[in-house]
């Protein structure tokens, strides 16, 4: 996939995944639009690659979780005179523990930016696109999309959204010029745990954010719909395909169950 001179959108741009988005696109000449909601970092960033890429940057700092921010984002895009050509959706959190523990508004405002921002954001950039019949949007899902997910329950389900959305979409649009990929990541190095806060739902070996990257440039430009980083999590993500639901849930809950309890 060519991405010279054309202009990406990166959400939660400031670090992990998002951030070596940033660097892979600008090393091949992609124009960035990056948006999260530490400035400092993001003009840091900013300043960074386009010193060592010769590309031309823009910073949106925005929290993704409240329900206008899409739009502005939107907004800021046309002023800017910004035709976004590949749009990353990554921003993305997840809470931990049991349900009735966990903050109604923490989950209320999980859901806004995994789910609410992400399908947004389609909306709004996707017609663009199809006019001029060029595009990709990079979803980010999760390992977690493909089960239930015990004491994660919020953040599985909307994973699950996630992947079912885009391989919808990518249906939708595969001889319409535009390209959907989900990109299904297992535990990866980045402050995703720390956000969290606790190391319980790490399950095997984390993955580097470049490696999970990786993954996703060599599946554009391909027929896939969706890709699982690493060969382990992509063997994991397909087990409920063989063994009863019932006994998958047990699997994931004693993997992630919260030690305290």
């Amino acid at each position: 996939m060519k991405v010279n001179n054309k202009w990406t959108l990166i959400t939660g741009a400031s670090s992990g995944i998002g951030e070596v988005f940033a660097h892979e696109f600008a090393a091949k000449g992609s124009h960035l639009i990056l948006t999260a909601r530490s400035e400092s970092k993001l003009n840091e960033l900013a300043q960074k690659l386009r010193k060592k890429h010769g590309i031309q940057t823009e910073v949106i700092v925005s929290d993704l979780s409240k329900e206008n921010t899409p739009t502005e984002i939107y907004q800021a895009c046309i002023r800017r005179g910004c035709s976004v050509d590949i749009l990353v959706n990554n921003a993305g959190f997840a809470t931990h523990g049991f349900f009735e523990e966990q903050s109604f508004d923490r989950n209320h405002d999980q859901i806004m930016l995994n789910i609410m921002a992400l399908v947004k954001l389609t909306h709004l950039f996707l017609p663009e696109m199809l006019r001029k019949r060029s595009g990709t949007v990079i979803n980010v899902a999760s390992t977690a999309a493909f089960q239930p997910n015990p004491y994660m329950a919020v953040y599985g389900a909307t994973k699950a959204f996630v992947l079912s959305f885009t391989q919808a979409l990518w249906e939708e649009n595969r001889k319409r010029g535009v390209q959907f990929l989900t990109l299904c990541p297992g535990s990866t190095e980045t402050a995703f745990f720390d956000n969290v806060g606790t190391n319980d739902a790490v399950v095997g070996k984390k993955d580097s954010p470049k490696d999970v990257v990786d993954v996703a440039f060599r599946s554009l430009g391909t027929s896939r719909s969706y890709v699982v980083a690493g060969r382990m999590n992509y063997l994991i993500s397909q087990i409920n395909r063989f063994i009863p639901k019932k006994v998958m849930l047990q699997v994931v809950s004693g993997l992630i169950r919260p030690t305290h309890k």
